[in-house]
């Protein structure tokens, strides 16, 4: 893991759609200032197809995702924790150098019924619901870069 630049981990129970899908998106709008994991309390061991093939629809590529537990990042330094379901919030524990957190839960779309086509359309919206609120994030976290970067060139003049 690159040290430099601030660790984003996004939680979620399974570790098999939603933080998946978060950490997609957070990446391919914020991989160049920010480093983006995601893991799970429980990490269900796979990541979800329909997961895999709603973010292909949109152009980022996570098949080459795994399921991971939060203990592989209880060592390196994570900057900000954001949790997408109720249970890894109740659940999360204080990462080693965790300056902020946020809760943002979203439906687990693992959970839909149906068609496979009913269920794919769960997951579409919870993906488009996702990339909504992480694009805003990583839209601040652009902005916050660009402010200290114009402090900076202000400090040396």
């Amino acid at each position: 893991m690159s040290t430099d630049k601030p660790t984003v981990l996004i939680l979620c129970t399974g570790n098999s759609c939603r933080s998946h899908l978060a950490e997609g998106i957070l990446r391919a709008a914020a991989g160049d200032v920010l480093n983006v994991v995601s893991a799970g309390s429980k990490p269900a061991g796979y990541v979800h197809p329909l997961a895999i093939r709603a973010m292909a629809e949109i152009g980022i590529d996570i098949s080459g995702h795994r399921s991971k537990s939060w203990n592989e990042f209880m060592a390196p330094p994570v900057e900000t924790v954001i949790t997408v379901c109720g249970n890894a919030d109740q659940a999360c524990p204080i990462f080693p150098g965790q300056v902020n957190r946020h809760h943002w839960p979203f439906d687990d779309p693992a959970h839909a019924t149906g068609t496979e086509e009913e269920q794919f359309a769960v997951f579409r919206r919870v993906r488009n619901e996702i990339r909504q609120r992480f694009e805003a994030y990583a839209a601040g976290r652009h902005d916050a870069v660009k402010a200290r970067g114009a402090k900076l060139a202000e400090v040396k003049r």
